[in-house]
């Protein structure tokens, strides 16, 4: 009878410790935001998102909303699960773009064709119903009537940026309301600090959503290898051999207001691509965390090494900076005077960096070091750049490089 009595307890202490141990496990998973099946209700996991809430999405997805201006539906390209998407938020993905300048040399400059690659990507994106925009209140009875299985909002595109900003919450609050799981991603913007750890933080989820967990872990790590391949070209550079470097946005709506163009300061994530990953001087960095608009007489006073144009309410190329009739009053810059300027990709909606992040990064490492990256043909790194990130062939890899208005780097 006592021996009985021994197992019995042995059992129990052995079944104690196993309970624990998953139990402990459990906790664990919960805190890293492991994607878990949800034994409850059958068809169902939990992901837990950017703001740390665990929402309930179906195993087997079939109807897709997403609120961003294009790395969600870049991952969802990417994962082969397009064909879910059933509405977006933003005409940053739908549309095609032009843009005009004039030339002191007598004639306008055109490009057209101008658009964000998921659209060239998938062409169905621009007939999707649409249920928001920039500054502009979301649609929610098209969002219900779309009934989506899942809705994925991510804070800090130009749609809805900050999560302290009310109406952020009110929209939040309201598609949760309407009890459709809503999964929420924080790009850069929506940081106190911008980095591109929260990009990669961003996929991990996509990839759970969707049950793409490998093909996320492969992308992310694709992309952070592109980044740290340049960062450690860069890392031994003294200070006194680092060039400033300004990014400029040659905005229309900032000479409407008096000023020449849009600067960024430290705290975004264009000072990061600056002085993190490149290891330059970000040569604005009078301001914490925002852009400023400055006028023509600021942006000489701050006469910078070299010059990278952004998407700034319009694509700016360097012939805009030497030849439009309004910059003739820059022409005394260094970098002007030195033709050291350079353009990053066309991205329209440029509130926040997106999967294509890495080419602005190379751009500005070849202009703030173009010894160091000598060898590297950026006409033909972007073609196995877009193929290694979309998996898509040389042809289409081209296409995307000409959408994009990057074909100036292919040399005549």
């Amino acid at each position: 009878m006592q021996k009985k009595w021994l197992i019995v307890i042995t059992c129990l202490i052995i079944g104690a410790i196993l309970c624990a141990g998953c139990t402990q496990q459990a906790v664990q998973d919960e805190k890293v935001g492991v994607a878990k099946s949800d034994s409850s209700t059958s068809g169902y996991k939990t992901v837990v998102d950017s703001r740390g809430v665990a929402v309930k999405v179906p195993t087997d997805i079939k109807r897709v909303v997403t609120i961003s201006d294009g790395l969600v539906e870049g991952a969802m390209i990417r994962f082969g699960v397009q064909d879910t998407l059933v509405g977006v938020g933003s005409s940053c993905i739908q549309r095609n773009f032009s843009y005009v300048f004039p030339s002191v040399k007598g004639k306008n400059v055109t490009y057209v064709r101008g658009m964000n690659p998921v659209l060239y990507l998938d062409p169905g994106i621009g007939t999707l119903p649409r249920i928001g925009e920039s500054s502009v209140a979301l649609n929610y009875e098209t969002l219900a009537g779309l009934k989506p299985d899942v809705v994925i909002l991510r804070l800090g595109d130009c749609t809805l940026r900050y999560p302290d900003d009310e109406n952020v919450k009110k929209s939040i609050s309201t598609i949760e309301s309407l009890n459709i799981p809503l999964v929420v991603t924080y790009g850069p913007n929506a940081y106190k600090t911008a980095t591109v750890s929260g990009i990669t933080d961003e996929i991990r989820i996509l990839g759970e959503v969707f049950g793409k967990e490998t093909e996320a872990r492969k992308m992310s790590n694709y992309l952070e290898d592109q980044v740290n391949q340049i960062k450690q070209r860069t890392r031994d550079i003294p200070d006194a051999q680092k060039p400033s470097v300004l990014i400029l946005g040659l905005s229309p709506t900032a000479r409407s207001q008096g000023g020449a163009g849009q600067v960024f300061g430290r705290g975004t994530i264009e000072s990061f691509f600056i002085e993190d990953l490149v290891n330059a001087k970000n040569s604005y960095n009078e301001e914490a965390a925002t852009f400023k608009t400055l006028s023509a007489e600021q942006i000489l006073a701050n006469n910078p090494d070299k010059i990278v144009l952004c998407t700034a309410n319009g694509y700016h190329p360097p012939m805009e900076l030497y030849e439009a009739p309004y910059y003739q009053n820059l022409q005394e810059l260094s970098a002007v005077k030195n033709k050291q300027v350079s353009a990053l990709p066309w991205t329209p909606c440029n509130c926040g960096k997106r999967l294509e992040y890495p080419i602005d990064v190379m751009v500005i490492a070849k202009t703030a070091y173009p010894d160091k990256f000598a060898d590297v043909e950026l006409s033909e790194w972007l073609l196995q750049f877009y193929e290694n990130l979309y998996g898509v062939d040389d042809a289409t890899a081209k296409e995307l490089r000409s959408v994009q208005w990057m074909d100036w780097t292919v040399k005549s």
